[in-house]
């Protein structure tokens, strides 16, 4: 062989070799730039596409988009179980779910205004005019909604009130969208506790989209709404002027509506203590009538004395279905278990495709 053969066969040999490395190390870079996702994670925002919640994404003042929208349900179908008398039957345990983010929920990333605010120190403001949109206010007070169609949007409250933004009776048409919604511990009426970050008085749907919201003791309050995409958390319990832990909801109805409740792919946590006044993250009580037409679909939920409420007897057309009840505050979900006062026997109740945040399957107790 002469030395000129040899040395060409030896070149295609080194050319093979640096191509076989060159292609190995852009393989792990390219895997490299990939966000990093729990490998127990149900779904991986960075990877899977989004979709809007069911109701679809609202029509705002303003521009909306770039919106985080919610992320898909998941795709699993496991093998149905029978349930208890009453109930739908229950899927099989899914994979954990590591946390609200890293599995696709609301958290302060996703929650919360998109612009820059400019300070506006209104104390106690009602707002009269009808269509009225409040944009880019950082506001320290309060807002009470005596007109139509107002839409607060990419804004803060912080509030030392009973609320942070009221709906009158007899007005509708109120949106709170990309926002955040909370008050000082400490300071306010009754021994510094506060009640309401949005409380709808009328009868009337309510719009809360995208809110980041804490502190309030009962923080989505209506009996009629659209709660989706909101991030409740930090609740502060507080002892009021009777000498009393105020109870504690991240959302709450008290029965009695006349339209409908959907609280759809929230994160929802109360992390107050069983001794200062915890009740549920999701709080369905028959306090000022009887319990109908909620859906509760695709949330994170944690925390409370029972996670949720369902109704209890009477309730009807109540859906509860492919929730996640997270064991971060409690090993189940609430600190009493899960979930109270289900009136498996009404009209139109379906419970279906719930769990807890380790995999294991929810059923719900008879309502007492």
């Amino acid at each position: 062989m002469s030395r000129r053969t040899g040395r060409s066969a030896l070149a295609r040999l080194l050319l093979a070799a640096l191509l076989a490395v060159m292609g190995t190390a852009c393989s792990r870079s390219n895997e490299s730039a990939l966000p990093a996702c729990p490998d127990d994670a149900l779904t991986c925002p960075a990877s899977t596409s989004s979709t809007a919640p069911g109701t679809g994404p609202p029509t705002t003042a303003g521009s909306t988009s770039g919106s985080p929208t919610a992320s898909p349900s998941p795709t699993v179908k496991p093998t149905a179980t029978p349930g208890p008398s009453g109930t739908t039957p229950t899927p099989a345990a899914k994979p954990a779910c590591a946390s609200p983010g890293a599995c696709g929920f609301p958290d302060a990333r996703t929650t919360g205004p998109r612009i820059p605010l400019t300070p506006h120190k209104t104390g106690y403001l009602a707002v009269r005019t009808d269509g009225k949109v409040i944009r880019g206010w950082d506001i320290t007070g309060s807002l009470d909604i005596y007109a139509n169609d107002v839409t607060v949007i990419d804004s803060r409250i912080t509030s030392d009130n009973w609320w942070g933004i009221n709906l009158r009776p007899g007005y509708h048409g109120l949106r709170v969208l990309h926002s955040t919604v909370t008050a000082v511990p400490g300071k306010g009426p009754d021994n510094g506790g506060v009640d309401y970050a949005v409380s709808n008085m009328g009868t009337s749907s309510v719009e809360v989209g995208w809110c980041d919201v804490s502190v309030f003791g009962d923080a989505l309050a209506m009996g009629q709404g659209n709660l989706h995409d909101n991030y409740v958390h930090d609740i502060a319990p507080f002892i009021n002027q009777g000498g009393e832990w105020q109870h504690t909801n991240a959302v709450i109805s008290g029965g009695g509506n006349t339209g409908k409740l959907v609280v759809r792919h929230n994160t929802l946590l109360n992390p107050t203590g069983l001794k200062q006044g915890a009740s549920g993250s999701i709080g369905l009580f028959a306090d000022s009538g009887v319990v109908r037409n909620v859906t509760v679909d695709d949330n994170w939920i944690a925390g409370g004395a029972y996670a949720l409420y369902g109704g209890d007897t009477g309730a009807t057309g109540i859906t509860v279905t492919n929730n996640v009840f997270s064991t971060q505050y409690h090993p189940d979900s609430g600190g009493y278990g899960p979930v109270a006062h289900w009136n498996a026997g009404g009209a139109g109740n379906v419970w279906r495709n719930n769990r807890m945040s380790d995999g294991r399957p929810v059923l719900p107790e008879p309502a007492s």
